[in-house]
């Protein structure tokens, strides 16, 4: 329990550099891509959101897998700048179970949250009204659209816009306001969007969102991507419903009409006024002329390229990852007197040395400096010397001795 609480630590602070590299890269992609079609957009969105989801994933996973050396690559060059990275990574490793426990309680008050929203579409589900003229010209646009299944249509209060819930058995709410307020033929419109969905299986990568958004809840590239997710989808479907209906204008002042409502930003369904409404009027109005682009291309393929190659060169390997570790215990019979200088004794010289020393797999100490001299060469001298003959039970990783470095403080007094 214990490595995999670790394991899981590292993969979620690892994330903080590794959602950046995504976040970026996914970046210069969609701005390379500006001209291209919103589905290739959408494409590259959802890979990135996946590759959020996958790389820490990969890292818990090798990390469980692997035998750390914890902080002894870091450590082994001795020098001071090593040093005080081993000792910056040994204090995030004792407190990684806070962390983990504090990340697991959002984690599951964010799903808590997602689980409230699903219940509640099933109880719409369940309870919401009908309406057979309405549920007929549904089915029919889901025929001209080539859906098989069975889309069912329920009437909610409480709703400002119709929104798409379902995979194996969809169902398109929609609210009671629309039906006594909206033109038919706008709403028909309305329709034709949400069906684009349910054709796309669009629920499905919803969902996906949703579990990326709540386990990687405190990266600002997860959001982003996220709302960037669900922009493209809009536009994606709204090309698919103004294909269907043969009039784009329609869907259009549809829209302009959901825009005048409120609406939550945060939904574990997929509705119609999603994204952003005025962008998406416009791009119905003057939709912008799509070109293949093989530069952009190029230039994709190249920032994959640097993300790959920076990925082998960051990635953090078993050696660098610590995990729970057992810290070297001295022997305290192996251990004798540092014996005082005869000159330092005779000029009654005092102070405190602080020694950082390796103790290795053995137990022995292979190395050793002063990291805060007395003031007195001798004096550090024989500190090192002394410590030198001390005989430790070596620190352990997972039940394995490995090499590890430690501090110490000798006071020489004369009293």
């Amino acid at each position: 329990m214990n490595d995999i609480i670790h394991a899981a630590g590292w993969a979620l602070l690892h994330f903080v550099w590794q959602g950046a590299l995504v976040g970026l890269a996914a970046a210069a992609l969609l701005w390379l891509m500006r001209g291209a079609r919103p589905g290739a957009r959408y494409a590259v969105a959802c890979m990135a959101m996946l590759a959020c989801l996958l790389w820490p994933a990969g890292e818990f996973a090798s990390a469980l897998q692997a035998t750390p050396r914890s902080l002894q690559a870091l450590v082994l060059s001795g020098s001071a700048a090593t040093l005080g990275q081993s000792e910056l990574l040994a204090s995030i490793d004792r407190h990684l179970p806070m962390l983990v426990a504090a990340w697991l309680a959002c984690v599951g008050a964010l799903a808590l949250r997602s689980a409230f929203g699903l219940a509640w579409i099933a109880r719409a589900r369940r309870t919401g009204g009908r309406n057979g003229h309405w549920q007929q010209r549904l089915s029919s646009l889901a025929a001209r659209l080539g859906i098989r299944r069975q889309v069912g249509l329920r009437i909610v209060e409480t709703l400002a816009s119709p929104i798409t819930a379902g995979w194996w058995r969809p169902v398109v709410l929609v609210p009671a306001a629309l039906l006594a307020r909206m033109p038919p033929e706008l709403l028909e419109a309305l329709l034709a969007h949400e069906l684009a969905h349910v054709r796309r299986h669009d629920f499905l990568v919803n969902l996906m969102q949703n579990v990326v958004e709540t386990l990687l809840f405190y990266h600002p590239a997860v959001w982003w991507l996220s709302r960037r997710i669900r922009h493209e989808r809009e536009l994606v479907a709204d090309s698919i419903a103004a294909r269907l209906t043969g009039e784009p204008r329609r869907l259009a002042l549809a829209l302009s009409e959901l825009e005048k409502m409120q609406f939550a930003s945060q939904r574990v369904a997929l509705a119609a006024d999603g994204g952003d409404l005025m962008q998406r009027i416009r791009h119905l109005m003057v939709p912008q002329e799509q070109r293949s682009n093989w530069k952009a291309a190029v230039a994709a393929l190249g920032v994959a390229a640097a993300c790959l190659a920076g990925y082998a060169n960051a990635r953090v390997d078993a050696a660098t990852v610590p995990a729970a570790r057992t810290p070297a215990v001295v022997d305290f019979k192996s251990c004798a007197k540092p014996l005082w200088p005869s000159e330092d004794l005779q000029a009654e010289h005092t102070g405190t040395v602080t020694l950082s020393f390796n103790i290795d797999e053995r137990g022995n100490v292979a190395g050793s400096r002063v990291v805060r001299s007395s003031g007195h060469p001798g004096l550090d001298t024989a500190a090192r010397t002394g410590i030198g003959k001390c005989h430790f039970k070596p620190a352990r990783v997972r039940g394995k001795p490995v090499a590890t470095w430690q501090q110490m403080q000798y006071v020489w007094t004369l009293e």
